[in-house]
């Protein structure tokens, strides 16, 4: 059997720095949370889950612009807006 030869410490210098280093962000939407607030964590790259409570469209009125504008999505889903921050994509597709 040949020799083999690997450096782990050039391959990791090499890796790529991990993309989405926000968290994940659990609260009520129900209009007692500034805006502002929430258009904070998805420059932040934080994931919302809000429960929402009351009427969504009012609700996110403030905020639902501002986080398409910066690149951000917004999934309505079983009583909960997710909203994800620019470049992470909410994955729909088992859904169906």
């Amino acid at each position: 059997m040949g020799e083999f030869d690997l450096d782990l410490q050039t391959a990791e210098g090499e890796l790529d720095e991990p993309t989405g280093s926000g968290s994940v962000v659990l609260g009520v939407l129900d209009g007692t949370t500034d805006p502002d607030e929430w258009i904070m964590h998805v420059e932040h790259d934080d994931v919302l889950v809000l429960n929402v409570d009351g009427d969504l469209n009012e609700l996110a009125a403030g905020f639902a612009r501002e986080v398409r504008d910066l690149g951000g999505e917004l999934m309505h889903f079983r009583g909960f807006l997710v909203v994800s921050p620019p470049g992470r994509e909410i994955d729909t597709d088992r859904l169906d």
